[in-house]
């Protein structure tokens, strides 16, 4: 099983990756939302985090990628 704090770090690398290359591939955007609805005892600062990746991809800042 891996722990909450594995999947921060992990979370936290996979958004700033996305961010700055503008694209993430659509299993990526699966995780992070199945992750995000699934997780109730995530940190607030990781789902504010998921949340203004979320806004990027809708506002067309950040495009997903087969």
């Amino acid at each position: 099983m891996v722990s909450v704090t594995q999947n921060q770090v992990g979370f936290q690398g996979l958004i700033q990756r996305a961010v700055n290359a503008r694209k993430i591939s659509r299993q990526e955007h699966l995780q992070l939302t199945s992750a995000m609805l699934s997780t109730s005892n995530m940190p607030a600062s990781d789902r504010a985090q998921i949340n203004r990746l979320l806004d990027a991809i809708r506002a067309g800042k950040v495009r997903l990628i087969d």
